[in-house]
């Protein structure tokens, strides 16, 4: 699978043959410091300086870097294809080496800081359901009155949880065929297209 970089990645990237690869190997590590740490401007300034360049160009150069190196380890791409979708921006052989290798040297690390900025959604863990029918009462002796109680049991960061819902049979009718929609919805290619580019 190959990246595919907007034009704007592209001119983020275009800075990097403009300088030598001690420096490259230095946006990297000042990359991943980034994903570790947060942004720091005052590093963007020291580099600028040393470069004669302004900060704003620096620092594009980073996040280049960053977006070039992240969405290459959530993808798992390949070396091949990795080689491949840097070939695209007509680096030399040395870049495309340096790229490479700072990809191969930090992706498993690149990929645990991405798990751990991900947010944690409890999970399903089982459900309880009962019907009740309410068939009369003391003003209407000929009533019947469904009514569903379902308790979801879900995971979150080792704790179980619980959740008790009640509705009407006609209301939870309603939400089932929703969900199929919204399933069936997911099989669409756009659909397929949002979701790749999410991972």
């Amino acid at each position: 699978m190959l990246l595919d970089l907007s034009e704007e990645h592209k001119e983020h990237l275009a800075f990097l043959p403009r300088v030598n690869s001690s420096v490259v190997a230095e946006f990297g590590r000042i990359a991943v410091e980034f994903l570790r740490r947060g942004a720091n401007p005052k590093i963007y300034e020291g580099a600028a300086r040393k470069l004669n360049v302004s900060s704003d160009t620096v620092q594009h150069g980073v996040e280049g870097l960053i977006y070039l190196l992240t969405e290459s380890s959530k993808l798992m791409i390949s070396e091949l294809d990795f080689q491949d979708s840097v070939f695209v921006l007509g680096f030399s052989e040395e870049l495309n080496k340096l790229l490479l290798q700072l990809y191969l040297d930090n992706r498993k690390e690149i990929r645990t800081i991405l798990s751990e900025l991900a947010p944690d959604l409890p999970s399903y863990h089982s459900l309880e359901w009962r019907l009740d029918v309410q068939l009369a009462s003391r003003s209407l002796r000929q009533q019947i009155k469904p009514l569903v109680t379902i308790k979801l049991h879900l995971n979150q960061n080792g704790d179980r949880n619980t959740k008790v819902l009640q509705t009407d049979p006609a209301t939870l009718l309603h939400l089932v065929q929703q969900l199929e929609q919204a399933l069936e919805e997911m099989k669409t290619n756009h659909c397929r297209r949002v979701v790749r580019s999410i991972k």
